[in-house]
């Protein structure tokens, strides 16, 4: 989703999403309330300084006029002093409209001052697109850089599939529109618990068939029958797209229904299973323990897959993930190597569960109501949806986030 950028004052969120992939260092000044702050925050490729300081907080000095001179007032009696001269600042609040009148403060003291247009809310609602390269066919991974997600959409001979579509449906019809490309297909490696699924509404807006393991069409905490429409998705089943075949692998273990696609036998899109520095979590449907195992075999099935296979995931944790082209990927090779959650499953079930059931991070409460949205269960409006995905996903071991914690 674009914005303007006003000239000098502002930086949008494609140019937040370029200085973060980049080699450019600046200051995050956060004004969002402290438990806002605590939930989310801006992260880069490596550890990005910042402060964060209510707005609130700031209007001590009320007996200005502007606020902009309030705010001024504030930072010169005590947090100036803090702030680095020799880097940008980028003055940041939920919507961009409160962090305005703090750039401007701050330009006042001669800092090197800019606001993030739409503020958070925008940067959560940003996209990126890349290719990746692979021979005969069109592969864009679609990441929204801010959650941690990411979903494709695969090409062949005008053809495609979209693998795990993330809210925003129109970003699919646009890039199918502008590459010139037909979508005859729509799949979900899982019923998600981390963010809305944009699948249902993607094919009944285009018309075309929405694929979901029926055990994933249960929701697992209320164990009610999802209410969306949607075709059963089962192990060994081959879509044809265009010139190429997309295989089915059932592995349980993040769920139930969990599958991963096989693309031409070289490309693997592991969903949440195999993530790019961690593996999946198993108790996001509250059983854990019975499904650490199944987690277990999962994983050893996809490991005996040629180590030149393809991974491609549905999450990565941080910025710092991607290589080369800011792409997420790496060979199954490379994982089963570099990755600890992978080194763990070559090791005896009892060694993987006793690892799993020790590396589990907090379960967010708001990921069994995304779950019932996902099923249909329950409908929410914009402003909810918003609320309910707010901030990075946690589908991951704990070990992918310790480097943030500690920052």
């Amino acid at each position: 989703m674009s914005t303007k950028t006003a000239a000098g004052t502002e930086w949008s969120v494609e140019d937040l999403h370029a200085k973060l992939t980049g080699a450019k260092d600046f200051f995050v000044f956060d004004v969002r309330a402290e438990d806002e702050f605590e939930a989310w925050k801006i992260e880069g490729k490596k550890v990005l300084p910042t402060v964060n300081v209510p707005y609130y907080e700031m209007l001590e000095f009320d007996e200005f006029d502007d606020v902009a001179d309030s705010f001024k007032a504030f930072l010169e009696a005590g947090t100036a002093h803090k702030l680095p001269r020799d880097v940008p600042i980028l003055a940041v609040c939920a919507k961009g409209d409160t962090s305005e009148f703090v750039a401007e403060a701050l330009r006042r003291l001669d800092f090197d001052a800019f606001n993030l247009t739409g503020g958070t809310a925008a940067w959560g609602d940003f996209y990126d697109v890349k290719s990746v390269d692979v021979a005969e066919s069109t592969i864009c991974q679609i990441s929204r850089p801010a959650r941690g997600c990411l979903s494709y959409v695969v090409v062949s001979e005008g053809k495609a599939v979209v693998i795990d579509a993330l809210r925003h449906v129109e970003q699919y019809v646009s890039l199918a529109k502008d590459k010139g490309f037909e979508i005859e297909l729509v799949l979900d490696t899982h019923g998600h618990a981390d963010h809305i699924s944009g699948g249902p509404e993607l094919a009944a807006r285009l018309g075309v068939p929405y694929h979901l393991h029926p055990y994933d069409g249960i929701h697992p905490i209320d164990v009610l029958p999802a209410t969306i429409g949607y075709s059963y998705l089962r192990d060994g089943q081959a879509f044809t797209v265009g010139g190429k075949t997309l295989e089915t692998l059932h592995i349980p273990g993040h769920t139930l229904g969990n599958a991963a696609f096989l693309w031409d036998g070289k490309v693997l899109f592991t969903g949440d299973s195999i993530f790019i520095e961690s593996i999946a979590r198993p108790d996001l449907g509250g059983h854990g323990e019975t499904w650490a195992p199944l987690h277990y075999a999962s994983l050893r099935r996809l490991l005996e897959l040629p180590a030149a296979t393809m991974v491609l995931p549905a999450h990565f944790s941080g910025l710092g993930e991607a290589g080369n082209g800011g792409l997420f990927v790496a060979t199954l090779g490379e994982l089963t190597r570099d990755n600890e959650g992978l080194r763990m499953a070559q090791k005896s079930e009892e060694e993987f569960v006793a690892y799993i059931l020790a590396s589990l991070p907090k379960f967010p409460d708001e990921y069994v109501e995304i779950k019932r949205v996902n099923a249909g269960l329950l409908e929410v409006g914009e402003s909810k949806a918003s609320e309910l995905e707010l901030g990075k996903n946690i589908c991951a071991l704990a070990q992918a986030y310790e480097d943030e914690a500690g920052s």
